[in-house]
């Protein structure tokens, strides 16, 4: 993976400024500290910040093909290079290096932005042919590489920017930075950032599976800047999915494309480790990791002070039965105090969700052991109904099939009142039914989140988060309505947590801030589309019994009790700031904490009520469980999220901590 940045001249005319571009290089300096490259011409300047992993010697970038007529930069793997370089040069091509990169220009000759279509891997690309002053900029299915975009006018001209992280952008000095309040909402909405829309005004992100592209001096801003698809999820119609009579047929299936996606994965030209939770997710990769390699490889383990969230015995259990070499990183109270503002700077947004600084300082040891290439399980929850709401849904379910008749609706209502909620109107319950297709379990898992906009908003901000839906911006797919409701649910998990979060503030931001790649086999093309056409039975049998044919492959290749073994919903604990410190002497983790929570800073900041934000922290002061408290956690860690990021990214003043303004290059202890 590296870093890739650049500006466009939409006339395809001018010089790009001086000092510009390199400048948005440093910011993402952490992506590829290996080395950097650069190509100028008129009407565009495109740099890559590079971490080796394949073509060690020879993979600098910019690269071109055979005559230099088209040119690129990449972030990104293609896991397929070996079999599509020999395809290209059987027809003709001539490759001048070992990487995958070179496999870009290429393929643009061949069959322009229908290359899309086959590219296999994780990639954000960047193609300028300079034979028809074409411009591609491209992201991958799942939407594991980020990238994102925006049109400045300078010196008289439009310029479109982009990079695989927004601090790239405004370390240019030409892009201004404004709180987007739709994308604040989307934060409070699906605890997520799933794109197009971000937190930064006028800044958007390339949404997975789609591309844009125009031609230099024959385009406006907004030719420029339309999304165009090239692939999506999709699912069978109703009634037409793959209902496996031979459960031993539709499991070898499914083992052949994930071990074969496993395969895949393992290439490089540095060694390779992976993420170890014990859940069954992670240990299969492990176990299949170590059948294609030969040998155990190694593994690197959180583990999180709270006992009730600690799954490290459970890892090492796996790494022992495998003949793996764990390392264990140790995350409580004081790392997330201390190491939440770093967390925020490198995610680039509001993160609610506490385990995603557990999983930087994962990175970070992966990155000091000298390693560069992590595999890890995710993508298998999504698209196998491995998360709680699945079951919870298929027991409640009942409440929403009798028409006419709201019993759902009145039910989550009269829980929530129960629970102490504040609870939105039956207008906006109806209007994301429209969105969703119907009852969703995701949706009740997330509604809880999105109450905090009714109990924290407050002012402007509070009148477009309850006036605008979060939903309008998805632009969902239309045949959604076709899917069994039980996929209409994955999709939604797949479109929103997965991109938005899962493989942002969980995977790329947070991995790469540590110079760190990581790999997802079960989300592999192959693996994706066999996941997807088969029936909701093997995905969830019965009501317990979740990622099915999952677990069935992995009783071949791990202990039972391992292949069947519950999931934990991995968080870290999300009260270390419910207390006000009252000591004149606060550590400096709880001064910051005090200070952009202070009613001050939540008036100078604008988003929230300040008295609501004393109540919540005076509740969380106190013991206690249930949902109500959890809901309050949560909102409270959105607050605290967006004060600091507020902090870090647009004002200065909210506490004495040092802001991205003053290095692009983050924060770090």
């Amino acid at each position: 993976m590296c870093g890739i940045a650049g500006m466009f001249d939409l006339s395809g005319q001018r010089p790009a400024p001086v000092g510009v571009v390199p400048a948005m290089a440093q910011a993402i300096y952490h992506r590829g500290p290996d080395e950097d490259g650069y190509l100028q011409r008129p009407g565009l300047h495109i740099a890559n910040r590079r971490l080796s992993i394949v073509g060690l010697a020879d993979g600098q970038q910019p690269i071109a093909n055979e005559d230099q007529s088209v040119w690129t930069v990449f972030n990104g793997e293609f896991f397929d290079y070996k079999e599509k370089r020999a395809a290209l040069e059987a027809q003709g091509h001539t490759f001048r290096t070992h990487t995958d990169t070179e496999l870009i220009p290429h393929s643009w000759e061949d069959s322009g932005a229908g290359m899309l279509e086959h590219m296999r891997g994780q990639y954000a690309i960047c193609v300028w042919d300079s034979r028809t002053n074409e411009v591609l900029l491209a992201r991958d299915r799942s939407g594991i590489c980020p990238l994102f975009y925006t049109v400045v006018k300078h010196d008289g001209s439009d310029w479109l920017m982009f990079a695989s992280e927004m601090k790239a952008l405004f370390a240019s000095g030409l892009v201004e930075r404004t709180a987007d309040l739709q994308g604040l909402n989307h934060i409070f909405t699906f605890m997520a950032m799933p794109g197009p829309t971000t937190v930064f005004a006028g800044i958007k992100s390339i949404a997975p599976g789609r591309y844009l592209h125009f031609k230099l001096g024959q385009t406006t801003a907004e030719q420029a800047t339309t999304q165009k698809t090239y692939w999506q999820i999709t699912y069978p119609d109703q009634g037409h999915e793959d209902y496996g009579g031979d459960e031993k047929k539709i499991v070898d299936g499914f083992e052949e494309v994930l071990f074969n996606a496993v395969k895949r994965r393992v290439w490089a030209d540095v060694p390779v480790v992976s993420y170890l939770s014990g859940g069954v997710d992670s240990s299969l990769v492990v176990a299949m990791a170590n059948k294609v390699m030969g040998r155990p490889i190694p593994t690197f383990t959180i583990s999180i002070t709270d006992k009730k969230m600690n799954e490290k015995s459970e890892a090492l259990q796996v790494a022992k039965h495998l003949g793996c070499e764990p390392q264990v990183v140790e995350c409580g109270h004081d790392e997330i105090r201390n190491g939440y503002p770093e967390l925020i700077a490198a995610a680039e947004m509001p993160v609610i969700d506490t385990s995603c600084l557990a999983l930087l300082h994962l990175a970070r040891s992966v990155h000091n052991s000298g390693y560069k290439v992590a595999l890890t399980g995710e993508g298998a929850d999504e698209w196998l109904a491995g998360y709680s709401w699945f079951k919870i849904r298929k027991l409640v379910g009942w409440m929403d099939k009798i028409p006419g008749l709201p019993l759902g609706y009145a039910m989550r209502q009269f829980f929530q009142m129960i629970n102490g909620q504040p609870r939105f109107s039956r207008e906006s319950y109806r209007n994301a039914m429209r969105h969703l297709g119907g009852s969703n379990g995701w949706f009740d898992m997330y509604g809880l989140v999105s109450t905090n906009k009714l109990r924290f908003f407050a002012g402007a901000a509070r009148e477009h988060v309850l006036g605008r839906s979060a939903f309008d911006d998805l632009e969902i797919s239309p045949d959604l309505y076709r899917w069994h409701p039980f996929n209409r649910q994955m999709y939604f998990g797949g479109r929103v947590m997965l991109p938005g979060h899962l493989l942002a503030s969980k995977g790329d931001r947070i991995a790469m801030h540590s110079s760190v790649e990581t790999r997802y086999a079960f989300l592999d093309e192959d693996v994706i589309a066999y996941m997807s056409k088969i029936h909701p039975r093997w995905k969830l049998r019965g009501v317990m019994n979740d990622k099915y044919i999952e677990r069935k492959v992995a009783e071949r290749w791990l202990p039972k009790e391992i292949a069947w073994r519950r999931k934990k919903m991995f968080r870290a604990p999300m009260d270390s700031w419910g207390t006000i410190s009252r000591e004149p002497k606060a550590n400096a983790g709880q001064t910051w904490i005090d200070q952009v929570l202070s009613p001050e800073s939540i008036r100078k900041a604008g988003y929230f009520d300040s008295g609501a934000v004393e109540k919540a922290r005076q509740k969380l002061a106190t013991p206690g469980r249930g949902l109500s408290r959890l809901s309050t956690e949560m909102g409270l860690t959105g607050v605290l999220a967006t004060q600091l990021w507020h902090h870090l990214y647009l004002d200065g003043s909210l506490c004495d901590l040092p802001t991205m303004r003053n290095s692009e290059r983050g924060i770090r202890n």
